[in-house]
């Protein structure tokens, strides 16, 4: 029989959501366990659009409250981890002046659906708002109104019809799940007697006592005061399986494309296309780590399992393209990789995807017969928000143990963000001084400072400055090797898929699959059985999940 251990809170899913929540009760010196049934970051919150942003689209629906968080915690993202969140100017075709005026209105005072035609008017109502809401710690310049012939000028294959431009600034996250896995190591970091474990499948509980597997198959046995339900679109599924049948979520699946287009990144220059497809939704095109990614859809779902970017879906990106930027040609055969998740929205029935609130909330369900802890489901939110979303709930946990928040979070580092050098001068000082310790070239320590922040530092010193780089690939043998023996790594799949971009920028060609699945074995003791196990493991998920063949 095994043992039972204690810990203040258990969390239930380790996306974005509950790795935050997590950071944050570690850090005011509470004794956390956050498990997930995959790996860090694995499900929804790998499958965003790798935007920071504030919601422009939110002002439609009168969401100000929403719009001033997201401004401000996108701002504060640029600040604490500088390493994985930059800047991304953007630009909105407009295709009349005054169009959208009406809908617009009928959208903010209720309506059901969208409205379409933004006109140049409410763009620039729109933009106005979005830079007053943006003020709040702001890192990035005001927004502006581009003529029809400069924007045509810049982007000569933009469809002609637009009669104007709006341009302002977002940002955009390199790495969405090293961010997670960044949080829940700075939270062990702060609570050394907190506990980390992903690939642990919640089994039930009875009596107060959560039954779990352990990634190694053996079992868990845990009581908490306190549960949080933060597994996304499985929220349901795992309250009944701690003793409480709920209806809270109605997911909503989002698909996104990256294709491999060297005349799209260079006329898109570094700049977001924000854009209106034919039936009204809002869609988006942007450079990310050398393709362009395009996305996203918004179609009811209940599936996370099974969540994947569909043909039909596909063609609907490839069409909206085609309209926006007749002067270039896309095709499928450029299409480099896909993925797609399901929203934890709230359960709103009868309101077009679109208009869900993306809101967050987290109802607290209090201890029952047979489950004497209150368990907290946070429902919903936003990539951007998760930090002030874990706030709110850290702050009704701490009220509900009589605890006390000892530190804010709004100003503190993530990860490799953490002494990152800021100035081009303190950039060359940084690479200069670690190189020189390293004996690696100053590009290869810019690569890895680029990517990791100053986590570069370990890596760099593991080399001992001879970068064996495999394959056609900028990643070491000995980077993957630390990796591997430093970031609880269980399958081949957590490192081609989140620890590293080599599946979503097209790089995972059978070479580079093999060696990588071999320096894996060697790191963690794999023996051959088990080394070609992953490899079939994680030829099975990036044909089935992304649409890769390898």
């Amino acid at each position: 029989m095994t043992e039972t251990q204690h810990y203040d809170v258990l969390i239930i899913g380790a996306g974005i959501n509950g790795a935050g929540l997590f950071r944050d009760l570690c850090e005011q010196g509470l004794r956390c366990l956050i498990v997930d049934k995959g790996d860090y970051g694995s499900g929804t919150s790998a499958a965003p659009s790798r935007l920071i942003h504030g919601g422009l689209k939110y002002l439609e629906t009168g969401e100000f409250r929403l719009v001033a968080e997201s401004t401000y915690e996108r701002n504060l993202l640029l600040r604490n981890a500088p390493h994985l969140v930059t800047p991304l100017p953007t630009i909105i075709p407009i295709y009349s002046w005054t169009k959208g005026i009406w809908p617009a209105i009928r959208t903010f005072f209720g309506s059901k659906t969208a409205p379409r035609n933004r006109g140049a008017i409410l763009v620039k109502i729109g933009l106005r708002l979005y830079d007053f809401y943006g003020a709040r710690a702001r890192q990035m310049p005001m927004h502006k109104m581009l003529s029809r012939r400069r924007a045509l000028a810049e982007i000569p294959a933009l469809t002609p019809d637009i009669v104007a431009v709006g341009t302002y600034h977002d940002a955009a996250i390199s790495a969405p799940e090293r961010l997670v896995l960044e949080l829940v190591q700075d939270g062990i970091a702060a609570s050394p007697q907190s506990r980390a474990m992903n690939w642990t499948d919640l089994v039930g509980q009875r009596d107060g006592v959560v039954q779990l597997t352990g990634p190694d198959g053996a079992p868990l046995s845990v009581r908490a005061d306190m549960v949080v339900n933060a597994a996304g679109p499985w929220i349901d599924t795992v309250n009944a399986r701690l003793g409480m049948e709920t209806a809270l979520i109605g997911g909503t699946k989002g698909s996104h494309i990256l294709i491999d287009h060297p005349e799209l990144l260079r006329q898109l220059n570094g700049r977001m296309i924000y854009f209106e497809s034919d039936d009204g939704r809002i869609l988006l095109v942007f450079p990310f780590l050398g393709k362009a990614l395009v996305g996203s859809t918004d179609l009811p779902d209940d599936n996370p399992d099974a969540a994947h970017c569909t043909d039909t879906e596909t063609d609907y990106f490839l069409h909206s393209l085609k309209t926006l930027l007749p002067g270039l040609e896309f095709g499928r055969d450029q299409i480099v990789f896909s993925y797609a998740g399901i929203r934890p929205l709230p359960n709103s029935a009868g309101i077009a995807p679109g208009l869900i609130s993306r809101d967050h909330s987290a109802p607290l369900a209090p201890a029952a017969d047979g489950r004497p802890f209150p368990i907290v489901s946070l429902i919903g939110g936003k990539w951007t928000t998760y930090r002030a979303f874990a706030a709110d709930v850290a702050d009704t946990i701490l009220e509900h143990l009589g605890k006390v928040r000892h530190i804010k979070t709004d100003a503190l580092p993530i990860g490799g963000g953490r002494n990152m050098p800021r100035t081009t001068a303190e950039r060359t000082a940084w690479v200069a001084d670690l190189a020189q310790q390293s004996g690696a070239d100053p590009e290869r320590i810019s690569d890895l400072l680029h990517r990791y922040g100053t986590t570069a530092k370990k890596i760099a010193l593991a080399e001992n400055g001879r970068p064996d780089y495999i394959a056609t690939t900028r990643f070491s043998a000995a980077e993957i090797t630390w990796i591997a023996q430093n970031e609880q790594v269980h399958h081949l799949e957590d490192i081609v898929l989140r620890r590293t971009p080599l599946a979503i920028t097209g790089q995972m060609t059978t070479p580079v699959l093999q060696e990588i699945c071999q320096i894996t074995a060697r790191a963690l003791g794999w023996n051959d059985a088990r080394a070609d196990a992953e490899l079939t493991r994680a030829r099975a998920t990036l044909a089935q999940r992304h649409g890769i063949t390898v």
